[in-house]
């Protein structure tokens, strides 16, 4: 009986689980990447070191250590991957650090100085970050592990002194190397819960995509985590900027990523493109009124012919007046997509009416037009770009069979018209696309899309555009210090 009640509270849950609009699959392709541009930023970050000042007596020497920095990082090995449960680890070996400090020396009055270089190896670090969803949708660094030891500590002494600094060395060096240890994963802390999350906090969750819709992308559940990629769902969802809480109920087919050649994966349901035709629909912009000089010239003087009997039985007043053609949407476009494929249906009213400056206007005819799209996806940096293209037109009246057919001769001029006056425009809007939730300074090349029944999936590679730094620096947050020094772990307690 609890087996079955079990089972029943799954199925429960996976009924009211919601469908992502979009998802995007990271590889184990990209880590390179990743991890070259990664390594730069550790690297600056580890000159941020600060070790604290060693001092302190043996027989009648008193010793000083102070202005202890990190000159330079040399990374003999590293590698940066995948791992259920902790999801992102760094993991570096055999490696060494630069150091420079002042050193102090006194022995009764005689007192000794100076700058020197040391050099601390076998430095090795393994850090694991732990992705997760925040309160607000977002994909954050929700904890950091650390590891740090440095098995060895050397520094070349010189000078009046050598002899004595290099019977207190050990007691130098010892101290210097367990102080450094101390140290390295509060650094890796904070860059991971901080100055990370910052670089998180640029991709987008909810957005305006222009002044009528927005674009919600809010992560559904904690990233999926295997050792060869990094899924993530996202609900990929348009709404009406006029109503924010709008939403349609996604019943599309839940786009699937299978592929791990390249990079990056997006994919796309059905859904996606829906919700955003219904809410331009929803926000009353699928329409389109020409009149007087905006209706071609061609069809103006084909469309006062063909309605010239009604025309001439109007005032003469009215006879002359510019011509008004009004297309409307009906109802909300839907996509399809297949293999073969990806098309827009469009359901719209046609009224063609005489429009008097200051005076009512007078309806000619009413009528309906079906129009089937092309669409072409295409990844531009980090924009999702739709090339339209008309493929099928046709118009009749709800009236009558027989005004339907007095319609015929129109047929080619108003597709006309579509073709060169209608299409440019939305192509100039969606050409200026809407953009896909990924960090500030990363672009997608390459891309290549695969249409699938009922979704569409594009695979690209990654890009910087602009350093990891350059990112973080110009969206750090104010008085980091302050902000992760109550939170941050203790020290590393690998050996020292």
């Amino acid at each position: 009986m609890a087996l079955f009640g079990a089972l029943f509270l799954a199925l429960l849950a996976g009924a009211h689980a919601e469908i992502p609009g979009c998802k995007i699959r990271i590889t184990s392709q990209a880590l390179e990447l990743v991890k070259q541009e990664g390594l730069r930023f550790l690297e600056q970050e580890l000159e941020t070191v600060t070790i604290p000042d060693l001092g302190g007596r043996e027989g009648h020497f008193y010793y000083n250590i102070s202005e202890v920095k990190v000159a330079e990082l040399q990374l003999t090995s590293s590698e940066l991957h995948f791992q259920p449960e902790q999801d992102l680890v760094l993991q570096i070996t055999n490696s060494s650090l630069g150091l420079r400090f002042r050193r102090q020396l006194l022995y009764w009055f005689f007192y000794d100085g100076g700058y020197i270089n040391a050099s601390a190896e076998g430095v090795s670090i393994r850090t694991a970050l732990q992705l997760s969803r925040d309160a607000a949708g977002r994909i954050k660094v929700s904890n950091v592990s650390c590891q740090a030891s440095v098995s060895k500590l050397s520094a070349a002494f010189g000078g009046t002194y050598r002899k004595v600094y290099e019977f207190l060395s050990t007691f130098i060096t010892s101290g210097m190397r367990f102080l450094l240890n101390q140290q390295i994963c509060p650094v890796l802390y904070h860059a991971g819960m901080v100055l990370l999350n910052s670089l998180l906090d640029t991709v987008p969750v909810r957005s305006s995509v222009d002044n009528i819709v927005g674009i919600d992308y809010s992560l559904l559940k904690d990233p999926v985590v295997s050792t060869s990629y990094l899924d993530m769902d996202f609900r990929g969802a348009f709404f009406p900027l006029a109503q924010g809480n709008w939403s349609l109920p996604n019943r599309a087919v839940e786009p699937q990523l299978q592929e791990e050649e390249r990079m990056v994966y997006v994919a796309f349901s059905e859904f996606f493109f829906d919700s955003a035709m219904e809410s331009y629909f929803q926000a009353g912009a699928l329409q389109l009124s020409l009149v007087g000089d905006k209706v071609p010239q061609d069809l103006d003087m084909l469309l006062r012919a063909s309605y010239f009997g009604s025309i001439v039985l109007l005032t003469p007043a009215v006879i002359d007046s510019p011509l008004k053609l009004e297309l409307r949407v009906v109802a909300p476009p839907r996509c399809t997509i297949k293999p073969s494929g990806t098309t827009i249906s469009v359901t719209a009213s046609v009224t063609i009416a005489v429009a008097p400056p200051n005076k009512p206007e007078v309806q000619l005819s009413n009528m309906i037009m079906d129009a089937r799209l092309s669409a072409k996806m295409a990844l531009r940096g980090k924009a999702l770009r739709v090339q339209l293209d008309l493929r099928k037109f046709r118009i009749y009246s709800n009236q009558s069979a027989l005004e339907s057919l007095a319609l015929i001769p129109l047929q080619a001029p108003l597709k006309t018209m579509l073709q060169f006056g209608v299409m440019p425009l939305l192509n100039e809007r969606t050409r200026r696309g809407v953009q896909i939730p990924l960090p500030e300074g990363m672009d997608f090349v390459r891309e290549v899309v695969t249409n699938h029944a009922g979704f569409l999936t594009i695979g690209a590679d990654l890009h910087f555009v602009k350093g990891l730094r350059e990112v973080i620096e110009k969206n750090r947050p104010a008085a980091t210090v302050a902000s992760w020094a109550a939170s941050a772990p203790p020290p590393s307690t690998a050996a020292a």
